[in-house]
């Protein structure tokens, strides 16, 4: 009997040529209906609660958010028609006239007022309350212009209000049955199977031009190849290796898409660690680290080597900052500088010994192997331990480690500086767990985010993140690139830096 469920990565051009296909997959899918393989179930089909990847998804085609972003991730028109900001703690937004929710009723700022007024209700359970800390309170003034007021100044507000607007009213039901704005409607949710859209012919900005989505449940990454090439399947975002992806390029029945992406992978360190805390030596880990190769070979060129914590898509990315090369002779000097020489001439005796904390998942484990092995060439041990994320991530919010591994995904907030290094962040108020400390780079992000004109906060955060690189508390390893695999014959495929699926609603099928 054929199995595929747990076959290895590494046997993955042997499976596909194989052509196992007829016992692990099922019936091909509707004519005009789109495909997708996902990992796992929505966990919350209401957008205010929903935070897992696949939520998020599924929120993007049934609902539309307030405001947007486009492709240099700035904020721009979304159900909102316009928005202003009238002084430092209150911004009006005028919403678009004629917007139909699924059940027929228009979108009116009741709408806008209620999503947000329960993301700031102290008995309303949600991972994203946070980042509406400063928000006071929301108000209409008419039927179509809402009113946001705040607490204190916040130059990054308008990105909070890229958010979905729920219906009024809407009760514990939505997340199981939901019903919005966005250019596909709620027909029908299996757990743990899939999730079936139909086009809503009445989406205002035009009706898709496909039949429908459908979001099927293909926790195996083998699965999801075979189900490709099968014809099951009609495109996987984002949720195939690297390795797999090289592999089905050389498929005549594949087709591969690709953008810039803003997830973001990094070393970070404890600064609180005395060797650590030294920046020669956290420059002589980065001199260490061969970035390119792990860009070139363990991602098969689907990253770049990062720059820093922004992605280059970002209108805030700053490019002029300090960045490390592949110089192990710079990293042995820097280990001599901080105190630690080579104590036996080269021998098989290491300067220092350091602990690097990594997850379980396959790819990270083989990208620790490289890092050791880099770090190996400038006289550094690096005792490598992985762990289940869960006991991980315990250990990092913890301070439980010296060196770990880990990334950001969907970096598009320059406040991400902030939240990330500045000093007043460290856990549990925020993300700051290497815990830095620079001053100066308070007294930027600070201005960044108080600063009331693009010009300025571009100004601003630009000086952070020169002084974030120079300091080190983080090693940029890469940007991933996106990438869709898609059957021929599905066009119209177009990633955006987020990988968001609102491209699915121009995506023919023939």
């Amino acid at each position: 009997m054929i199995r595929c469920v747990g076959v290895s990565v590494r046997s993955i051009g042997a499976v596909l040529a194989a052509g196992l296909f007829t016992a692990c997959t099922s019936a091909p899918p509707r004519s005009g209906v789109v495909t997708l393989a996902v990992l796992s179930s929505p966990n919350s089909l209401d957008p205010r609660v929903g935070s897992d990847e696949t939520s998020q998804r599924a929120h993007q085609l049934i609902f539309d958010n307030l405001l947007s972003l486009d492709d240099q991730l700035r904020v721009t028109g979304g159900l909102a028609s316009s928005w202003q900001q009238r002084d430092p703690l209150t911004y009006d937004v005028v919403l678009r006239r004629g917007v139909l929710f699924h059940d027929g009723h228009e979108l009116t700022s009741d709408d806008v007022v209620y999503t947000f007024s329960s993301l700031i209700d102290p008995s309303f359970i949600s991972a994203r309350k946070g980042a509406y800390r400063v928000l006071d309170k929301v108000t209409a003034l008419d039927r179509y212009t809402a009113r946001f007021s705040l607490k204190e100044p916040f130059g990054s507000f308008p990105i909070q209000l890229v958010m979905p607007v729920v219906p009024s009213g809407a009760g514990p039901g939505l997340r199981d049955r939901p019903v919005g704005t966005g250019p596909y409607q709620f027909v029908r949710f299996a757990v743990d199977d899939r999730l079936e859209l139909e086009a809503f012919p009445q989406y205002f900005r035009g009706a898709p031009a496909n039949d429908g989505v459908v979001l099927k449940v293909v926790p195996d990454e083998i699965m999801r190849a075979l189900e490709l090439r099968k014809g099951t399947v009609d495109l996987v975002v984002n949720d195939l290796s690297p390795d797999v992806v090289h592999q089905l390029a050389t498929d005549k029945g594949m087709a591969i898409t690709e953008s810039p992406g803003t997830d973001y992978a990094y070393v970070g360190f404890n600064l609180r660690d005395p060797v650590l805390r030294d920046k020669r030596v956290r420059h002589a880990i980065g001199y260490a680290i061969d970035r390119q190769a792990i860009v070139d070979y363990l991602r098969r060129g689907l990253a770049r080597p990062a720059v820093g914590i922004l992605p280059p898509v970002s209108w805030a990315f700053e490019p002029n900052v300090f960045q490390f090369t592949h110089d192990v002779a710079r990293a042995k000097a820097l280990l001599d500088e901080a105190g630690y020489p080579d104590p036996d001439g080269g021998g098989p005796a290491p300067r220092l010994r350091l602990t690097l904390k990594v997850s379980t998942n396959e790819f990270i484990r083989l990208q620790a192997a490289v890092i050791q092995q880099d770090l190996k060439q400038a006289g550094i041990d690096l005792d490598v331990r992985s762990y289940e994320f869960a006991t991980l991530y315990a250990d990092v919010l913890k301070g439980n480690f010296q060196l770990f591994t880990l990334q950001w995904v969907g970096v598009s907030d320059p406040d991400m500086l902030r939240r990330v290094f500045h000093s007043k962040q460290m856990p549990p108020s925020g993300f700051n767990r290497g815990y830095y400390e620079n001053p100066e780079v308070d007294r930027l992000i600070d201005e960044a985010s108080a600063a009331t004109s693009d010009a300025d906060r571009r100004r601003l955060f630009g000086e952070a993140q020169q002084r974030v690189a120079e300091d080190a508390p983080y090693i940029s390893l890469w940007n991933k690139t996106n990438v869709a695999v898609s059957r021929t014959g599905i066009e119209g495929v177009k990633l955006t830096p987020s990988a968001e699926f609102t491209f699915l609603r121009e995506v023919t099928k023939r």
